[in-house]
């Protein structure tokens, strides 16, 4: 009879024991069901931009934890991804509003005066005048239209560059002289400091004239006062630094002239769509070289660093 008794006991216990595990099993489940039910309602919110919370939730099971602890980067990454889509799609959109309002610009200019050549009083003189405008404003036009081309062969690296060396001092002292009436009319008064010892550069002969002429323009448009161009050798680079009053900038201005929707012009009342020193940088950036901005007081400065190519001269030699 004891030994039944204690059979008895076992089996009793063991049911009970069971039926805790089962209990226990069942109630985990349901946590475990109750966390998975509200993480995906968590993810779809997520997903639908109507929180930006990460997933926090209490689960029986390490694994799922795990689970939502990878879920939780997975849309950390798409998060960030939509914030730089929505960032490239506004400034894709402004550079269109600025293309379009660079383009109407000297557009409206050339059809306003070919309506005044239909008129059959005007004279022999203003006829001329009124072509010179003409032709005057769709160069500009053909001009913008080229450096948007180029910018974006630069941007996509299908513009042709060739790794040779060059004699900046030369090609800086050709480019003044080519500018010499430009200078004089816009009034600047230009300080060349040329070293005569800085070695040859590594860069595209084209590319290199293309970068100094466009930050000649830029300072011949819109500099005043001096107009201070070195060239100096600085270790294992050689820099050319172009320095001319311009008032109308801010220091903040200096971190976004390169940028090819910036203009100094702030209602671009001009037309002016301030490409030429964003093709400055993309060129210098596509021979090896770089580029910075400095606004002090009321003097701008862009310095242009080119990668010596003396180095490789002596050892071929």
């Amino acid at each position: 009879m004891p030994e039944v008794n204690a059979a008895v006991i076992l089996l009793a216990a063991a049911v009970f024991t069971a039926a805790a595990a089962a209990v226990f099993l069942a109630v985990w489940l349901t946590a475990l069901r109750r966390g998975l039910r509200r993480g995906a309602r968590e993810v779809e919110e997520r997903l639908s931009g109507r929180t930006s919370a990460r997933l926090d939730l209490p689960c029986p099971d390490k694994s799922a934890e795990e689970l939502f602890g990878a879920v939780n980067e997975v849309l950390e990454v798409r998060a960030a991804e939509q914030v730089a889509y929505r960032e490239k799609e506004r400034a894709l959109r402004e550079q269109i509003a600025n293309l379009s309002h660079d383009l109407r610009t000297p557009l409206t200019s050339i059809l306003g005066y070919l309506q005044l050549l239909e008129s059959e009083s005007l004279t022999a003189e203003e006829r001329q005048t009124y072509l010179a405008v003409v032709t005057e404003r769709s160069r500009a036009l053909q001009s913008l239209i080229t450096s948007f081309y180029d910018l974006s062969r630069l941007e996509s690296g299908a513009y042709p560059l060739e790794r040779e060396r060059v004699e900046l001092r030369g090609v800086l002292s050709g480019l003044l002289a080519a500018f010499y009436g430009d200078l004089e009319s816009s009034g600047l008064e230009v300080c060349p400091r040329l070293s005569e010892s800085v070695p040859p550069v590594w860069g595209d002969e084209e590319g290199v004239r293309r970068v100094l002429s466009n930050l000649i323009r830029n300072a011949v448009d819109h500099g005043a006062g001096k107009l201070t161009v070195e060239l100096y050798r600085e270790g294992e680079w050689v820099v050319t630094r172009l320095s001319n009053g311009a008032a109308g900038l801010a220091p903040e201005d200096a971190e976004r002239v390169f940028d090819r929707t910036f203009t100094s012009d702030r209602n671009r009342s001009g037309g002016n769509a301030g490409l030429g020193l964003a093709i400055v940088k993309a060129l210098a950036e596509a021979m090896g070289g770089g580029v910075s901005a400095s606004v002090a007081g009321d003097v701008f400065t862009v310095a242009v660093r080119w990668r010596a190519a003396e180095k490789e001269i002596a050892e071929e030699e």
